[in-house]
């Protein structure tokens, strides 16, 4: 355990900032599976509409630190190809 108060206050302050981290990343997630899910559908528009949602939603993370800008665009990237590929 920590035995100063700065290390003490560094442990809280992670707590705090892996709780944040993690809802970032459930809510990147669920909008992911969103456009995954309207692509098995086959709904284009479904689709469309879930992507242009999870893009900046992802991108936002991107830059908050969550995820790597490599996997970011990764990500968007195939996800695009494969709406593309529904219309």
């Amino acid at each position: 355990m920590a035995n100063t108060s700065s290390a003490k206050k560094c442990v809280r302050k992670m707590a705090r900032k892996t709780a944040t981290n993690k809802n970032r990343r459930s809510s990147v997630r669920t909008d992911l599976r969103k456009v995954e899910d309207a692509i098995i559908s086959g709904d284009a528009k479904l689709a469309q509409d879930a992507l242009a949602k999870a893009e900046p939603a992802l991108m936002r993370a991107v830059g908050k630190g969550v995820f790597h800008k490599n996997t970011g665009a990764r990500k968007i990237s195939r996800l695009t190809k494969r709406v593309k590929a529904l219309s």
